[in-house]
């Protein structure tokens, strides 16, 4: 059980780097920024604990906001997509799945996959955006930059776990 926890704090640690210091940097025309620090609630088991689920999601939206200086907006954020990640979950899971059920390409299948993640993206950017506008007055604006950043951390997720199964693949015909 503590190697999930550390599996957990290393996977944080490495999404918070990259998500602060390469991440927080791209600006797609002007608006578009990937808060890839979603994935760390995308990962999360079917039946995990909604406890261990809500602790984690803030936890990682804390830590970005504290380097990030957002103020609160990715704890909030975080907490929400934590919140309704196992609901979202379950509309994707196989019925004769087992009860610790990991969403990945191999168990999802790889459209599922990137509709669930699109979802949970979508839910993540929609609240950090709108708690960052507070207004919908340049609701264009918003609206490009919830939608643009989905897809972007979507496309992003994406490629992470491609290169994490082709590593776990290579590790088992190793």
């Amino acid at each position: 059980m503590s190697s999930i926890y550390i599996s957990r704090f290393f996977r944080l640690l490495i999404l918070l780097f990259f998500q602060v210091l390469v991440f927080n940097h791209i600006h797609l025309m002007g608006y578009i920024t990937p808060l890839v620090m979603g994935y760390m609630v995308v990962c999360f088991r079917h039946n995990s604990s909604r406890i261990s689920v809500l602790t984690w999601g803030f936890i990682t939206g804390l830590l970005f906001d504290i380097f990030s200086n957002t103020a609160g907006m990715a704890s909030a954020s975080c907490t929400l997509i934590a919140m309704v990640q196992p609901l979202i979950l379950k509309m994707f899971t196989p019925r004769d799945a087992a009860d610790d059920f990991k969403p990945s390409f191999l168990t999802l299948g790889f459209w599922n996959y990137i509709l669930y993640t699109f979802l949970v993206m979508l839910i993540l950017h929609g609240a950090f955006y709108l708690l960052d506008a507070f207004t919908l007055a340049d609701w264009i604006l918003t609206l490009t930059s919830i939608l643009g950043g989905s897809v972007l951390t979507t496309i992003i997720i994406v490629f992470i776990e491609l290169l994490v199964h082709s590593k776990q693949k290579k590790k088992h015909h190793a």
